[in-house]
């Protein structure tokens, strides 16, 4: 790993930070680096309420989606909820299908189906539509590049609201209104909300249209932290106060599709972390594996009974998934070895028979071995479908726009695409890919960065610290966990490899008359050899909590150590 150290901020206006919140320098470093450096700033960052919300009515075309939507309750329209199969799509759905069945009783649902049909907007939808007497589709997660698509509705007598967060084209589809506020003429004061997060803005334009506030609409928040957690979006303004708020709904009054989920999990507090690691991968390996509305039935069902046993059957294909997304890593790691690949600036594998629903694992997984912009091709149809994922500075996306003459259709974002193409294109396209990235990419981008908050003491790790860092979450993109580094280090002489194969390191560091502490490296049992016989050595670090036996102590978790 490439250790970077950030630089140290203004001292001045540290040291007015420290002054005004009465916190220990360190803390102070650790807000300005964020951006927060008046008192203002500090109040919303640590106390994020619905007050950080802003006006829904600030987006572009929104004032047209609340009258069409208006106008189809009033005439009590079908109206069709449309959107992607991951985690954003289904749980966009969700909510906004959940909201307007307050409101009328003729609201369906729809989730392409992932192999099938393929990513968003599908003439199969539309006419699904058409054949069942809905004359408006409020698409969500998708539809901004959907112009051909959206246009075809229209000769059907068809309506289009569009929310999206993708990236538009240079023309926008002939939607009666296309909420994104990525869009270039969309004024909207934040620009990284998730699907999800349009579609909440989308309802609480509605209720604000009813009289209500965002603080009625609580109970969709669930959905909208998850969504947040899952498409890593950054957590920061907008999204990081519907994140804290969304997981005081998690723990508090779930929705019963996921208290089922957490019933099945076992863990009584469930943090930012938890809802990307163990609720978003089994609500999309419905997706993956079966289909999304089993997704969708989960995060509407009112019956906990009920809501219980779809978690059981997506708890089961989880498993399924976790287990293909193993097997096809292992056959595209012996496929680079066997091509003797591993040394371009790019990793680019197809094989027709892998499972469409996890080439995104597996291209990320793949990056966890060879850290380069990473494709995965299988077979779809006659077409061969590609997830992207990218390092971290690279942007995955503007690279396969330079790549368009061989691409059928992409989109994405920044570190994570999707794509089609032809057969007969494979070659030439992964030749363009390797030129264009080997052209444009900074070679350091190709080993992984550990970027290091502030190197400090071990002195300076106590309970109060621990509490006040804990008050920085919710943690993501943006305002990630603070990592620190302190040095010249020792073991106190029983570290030791832990776990299976020895995986992980477990040792008691020291710092000359600065105290000791508990560390933890998980898949860090390799190292073991730095810190034997008295060597001393450099740790980079978050600090953690380790409960054991009811006791509860500060223990370094480890990220690297040299």
């Amino acid at each position: 790993m490439r250790w970077t150290l950030k630089s140290k901020p203004n001292p001045e206006t540290v040291s007015a930070i420290k002054n005004a919140l009465n916190v220990d320098a360190i803390v102070a470093t650790l807000l300005v680096q964020r951006g927060i450096d008046t008192y203002e700033k500090a109040k919303t960052f640590f106390r994020p309420s619905f007050e950080h919300l802003h006006d829904p009515f600030l987006m572009k075309d929104m004032d047209k989606a609340v009258s069409r939507i208006e106008s189809a309750i009033a005439n009590n329209e079908n109206i069709l909820v449309y959107g992607d199969y991951d985690v954003d799509g289904t749980t966009s759905v969700a909510l906004m299908s959940s909201y307007l069945k307050t409101k009328i009783q003729q609201v369906a649902t729809y989730i392409p189906d992932r192999y099938d049909e393929g990513y968003g907007i599908s003439y199969k939808g539309i006419d699904f539509a058409h054949d069942n007497d809905f004359t408006l589709i409020i698409a969500l997660d998708c539809g901004v590049k959907a112009i051909e698509k959206v246009a075809y509705a229209k000769e059907k007598g068809i309506d289009f609201i569009i929310c999206d967060h993708h990236r538009p084209g240079e023309t926008m589809p002939d939607a009666v209104a296309v909420l994104d506020p990525k869009r270039s003429d969309c004024n909207y004061p934040f620009k990284e909300l998730c699907g999800c997060g349009v579609g909440f803005k989308l309802i609480s334009a509605l209720a604000q249209k009813d009289g209500q506030t965002p603080e009625d609409l609580m109970e969709y928040l669930d959905l909208v932290a998850t969504a947040i957690g899952a498409d890593i979006v950054p957590i920061v303004d907008e999204n990081r106060a519907l994140a804290y708020l969304g997981l005081q709904v998690i723990n508090t009054n779930p929705r019963a599709g996921m208290k089922a989920i957490i019933a099945e999990v076992k863990k009584d507090e469930l943090t930012i972390t938890d809802v990307v690691f163990i609720i978003a991968p089994r609500i999309n390996a419905a997706g993956r594996m079966k289909h999304g509305n089993h997704a969708v039935s989960l995060l509407t069902e009112t019956d906990f009974n009920m809501a219980a046993q779809y978690a059981v059957d997506i708890d089961e294909f989880n498993t399924d998934r976790r287990e293909t997304d193993k097997r096809i890593t292992e056959e595209a790691l012996a496929l680079i070895e066997k091509n003797n690949e591993q040394e371009g600036y790019t990793t680019v594998v197809y094989q027709e028979d892998w499972h469409k629903g996890v080439i995104g694992i597996v291209a990320s997984r793949l990056i966890e071995t060879y850290y380069r912009p990473t494709l995965v091709f299988t077979k779809s149809g006659d077409k061969l479908a590609a997830s992207a994922r990218s390092v971290s500075g690279f942007d995955v996306y503007n690279a396969l726009e330079e790549c368009s003459d061989y691409i059928e259709q992409f989109g994405g974002h920044k570190y994570a695409a999707g794509l089609t193409l032809l057969p007969e294109n494979y070659e030439k396209f992964k030749a363009k890919f390797e030129a264009v990235v080997a052209n444009s990419i900074d070679p350091k981008l190709l080993t992984p960065e550990l970027k290091i908050d502030a190197e400090i003491g071990l002195n300076q790790i106590d309970q109060r610290l621990y509490r006040i860092l804990s008050q920085f979450a919710p943690f993501g993109p943006g305002n990630m966990s603070p990592v620190f580094m302190s040095s010249n280090l020792r073991d106190t002489g029983y570290g030791k490899c832990v776990g299976e194969d020895d995986k992980h390191l477990r040792l008691t560091a020291t710092q000359k008359g600065l105290g000791k502490i508990v560390a933890i490296g998980f898949g860090l049992g390799d190292k073991c050899d730095l810190i034997t016989n008295g060597k001393s050595f450099s740790a980079a670090y978050s600090i953690d909590e380790n409960h054991w036996n009811g006791n509860v102590s500060l223990q370094l978790k480890l990220k690297d150590i040299k």
